[in-house]
């Protein structure tokens, strides 16, 4: 049972408009402020939350919104209020309509992310976790996952912006990695062996992972397989699965998913330098053929197709309505909503949302 109802006005300030999803331990809603228009509200599962319950998991959150980096989810407020049940703790922060990098994933339906477009993430991710690795000492994110990385168009194009800031310590680590099917191949090796295995480089670990899931479309390691350092086996290089991949990106990705912590880049920095060094090179060598499973990828590792052509038609009819009434930054909410639910969608209709986003109509 969801712990909010849509329509329902909360701390006299926020009107529940509707369900965006939930983890291990919280809900996330849109919400629309009274003065200040749509935001997300996530709502911690936990009950009889106090202040200082919620000051003590949004402490990093709420010290690196006010750093105000780009890449960096903006947290606006954190209180505690009463459901029907309990009293819980919660927070507001930027509301993303295009949603995580998960569901950007899978909107590309069959197709590889463009290998461009995976690097400009990623380096945007790396932007932002150097801001937190950078800290005296390093704030650390430890969930580093698709699912905590949102993306949505700006006026100049794609921002990915890192999410959950301190939340991952919060809560049982077992906990954590049940949250999705996918979500144990984004733990470094040393999670598993160390409890106090957290550290800049394991964050790295995961933004690797990340980064070979949209070169490939497929996980670094069997979320059932032997997690320790001496068992992992070594990845299929992106190379062999992407045909716009080559060597230098697989030294990337391979030195970032390296199972010794110590052997890795050290921080998001040291990826972020080497990420922008690369430049492509055709390699007449390259095998540019899938070696691997012809089974529908995103299907394998997620087992949801969160695809719907009906449902996107729909909403491109409400976005340019919208638009049409001048309500433009609704129309590009509502139009990076409906890219989630078919690939062609996006391809078509990207540069209107941008136009929008500048506050120009067609």
């Amino acid at each position: 049972m969801a712990l909010l109802e849509p329509g329902s006005l909360l701390r006299d300030t926020y009107e529940v408009e509707r369900f965006i999803g939930e983890g291990a331990f919280a809900e996330v809603y849109r919400v629309k402020h009274r003065f200040l228009g749509r935001q997300a509200l996530k709502i911690f599962k936990q009950s009889e939350m106090s202040i200082e319950d919620t000051h003590d998991m949004l402490g990093e959150a709420i010290l690196l919104s006010r750093i105000g980096h780009p890449n960096i989810v903006r947290v606006f407020d954190a209180n505690v209020l009463e459901t029907q049940r309990s009293q819980h703790g919660y927070f507001t922060m930027e509301h993303v309509p295009g949603g995580s990098l998960r569901k950007f994933w899978q909107s590309h339906g069959e197709a590889l992310v463009p290998v461009a477009t995976s690097l400009d993430l990623i380096k945007q991710v790396c932007r932002g976790l150097t801001v937190a690795h950078s800290e005296k000492p390093p704030i650390i994110h430890r969930d580093i996952k698709p699912d905590n990385i949102l993306v949505g168009y700006e006026a100049d194009g794609l921002r990915a912006r890192v999410s959950d800031f301190g939340l991952a310590k919060s809560v049982n680590p077992l906990t954590l990695l049940a949250t999705t099917a996918g979500t144990v191949s984004f733990k470094p090796p040393e999670a598993f062996l160390d409890k106090k295995g957290d550290s800049c480089a394991s964050d790295v670990w995961a933004i690797g992972a990340t980064l070979y899931m949209l070169l490939t479309d497929h996980l670094p390691a069997s979320p059932a397989a032997d997690m320790t350092l001496n068992a992992r086996k070594p990845i299929v290089l992106p190379s062999r699965t992407n045909p716009d991949a080559d060597s230098g990106l697989d030294r990337i990705v391979t030195k970032a998913l390296n199972k010794n912590p110590a052997l890795r880049y050290r921080d998001a920095r040291e990826l972020l330098e080497a990420l922008e060094q690369w430049r492509p090179v055709y390699e007449t060598s390259q095998i540019r053929r899938k070696i691997l499973s012809s089974e529908p990828s995103k299907l394998a590792i997620d087992g949801v197709d969160a695809r719907d052509s009906g449902r996107g038609r729909q909403l491109i009819k409400s976005a340019e309505e919208l638009a049409r009434s001048g309500r433009l930054t609704e129309a590009a909410d509502t139009m990076e909503e409906a890219f989630n639910k078919s690939p062609e969608i996006r391809d078509k209709y990207s540069e209107r949302v941008r136009l929008w986003r500048r506050g120009m109509s067609m």
